[in-house]
């Protein structure tokens, strides 16, 4: 392994975002109620509806598998994770929970009318040899839908608190457990390349306002993940908590990382040949 390659413990994240530990389930749901009207929004407006059947990649606590199937109506949710407690204790009718590996070369479920990932390829290696593989898994006229973070910060960024934590969260991240979300704007080049089309994107930035569910999630993020922002030099441990402060007052003025969804749709197959 080469000294800039992270350490990689062969389960996602577990170095710092461990399903074991206390509150982790309500950390990702603090995320899901900044994004899920917005995911949700974005999948019935590609069709979501009665008779698909869908795969929901990295599934968390499985509020997107739910909603699909108790507002967009979906026939079925394969629901998949790493580890998936927090999916089989909110089990529903329809959703069929299943631990798995993506990255696996036996991973070939499907074929599915919307395969949908969030928060997923971004934290994985291989991304172009992934979304392929995910493009496989959508039947016919289906859809794949990818959801990845968009860091917004820059050299023009003001420095604020937030911002000076979020570069080294971002840095501190993709050297341990191998977080990168610099090649998430090519999402639509990828989703092309993968034989899908046509394709689209769009950003959304939940604000960040005190006592937010974006806001609560980012603190929560910055504590579990404290070792790796301080390990990188750029802030100490009064930098994180002045950050924390920083997010829970009025003086807040930032832009949150962005939430990227992409999309594209698998061409319908031809007449057969002869017919």
């Amino acid at each position: 392994m080469k000294p800039s390659e992270p350490v990689r413990d062969g389960r996602y994240g577990e170095t710092f975002f461990s399903p074991e530990a206390a509150g982790e389930g309500e950390r990702i749901d603090f995320g899901a109620l900044a994004y899920d009207d917005i995911t949700l929004a974005r999948l019935r407006a590609l069709g979501a509806g009665p008779g698909w059947r869908c795969l929901d990649v990295g599934a968390g606590t499985g509020t997107v598998s739910r909603r699909l199937l108790e507002e967009a109506g979906v026939a079925s949710v394969l629901a998949v994770d790493r580890d998936v407690r927090f999916l089989a204790a909110r089990a529903v009718p329809g959703l069929e929970v299943r631990e798995a590996d993506i990255t696996g070369a036996d991973f070939a479920p499907g074929p599915f009318q919307l395969v949908h990932a969030r928060f997923v390829l971004m934290h994985l290696p291989e991304h172009e040899r992934l979304i392929r593989a995910l493009a496989e898994r959508v039947a016919p006229g289906g859809v794949l839908v990818l959801s990845d973070a968009v860091d917004l910060t820059s050299d023009r960024t003001p420095d604020t608190p937030y911002t000076s934590v979020m570069r080294a969260m971002w840095r501190g991240l993709r050297s341990t457990i191998g977080t990168d979300v610099s090649w998430v704007p090519s999402y639509p080049h990828l989703l092309r390349g993968a034989g899908l089309e046509p394709v689209a994107a769009e950003i959304h930035v939940p604000p960040l306002q005190p006592g937010s569910p974006i806001s609560r999630f980012w603190a929560d993020t910055w504590e579990r993940s404290r070792q790796a922002m301080v390990a990188t030099g750029l802030v100490d441990d009064a930098a994180v908590d002045a950050a924390v402060r920083y997010l829970g007052s009025d003086a807040c003025a930032a832009l949150s990382a962005g939430m990227l969804t992409a999309w594209g749709r698998k061409p319908e197959e031809g007449p057969a040949a002869g017919s």
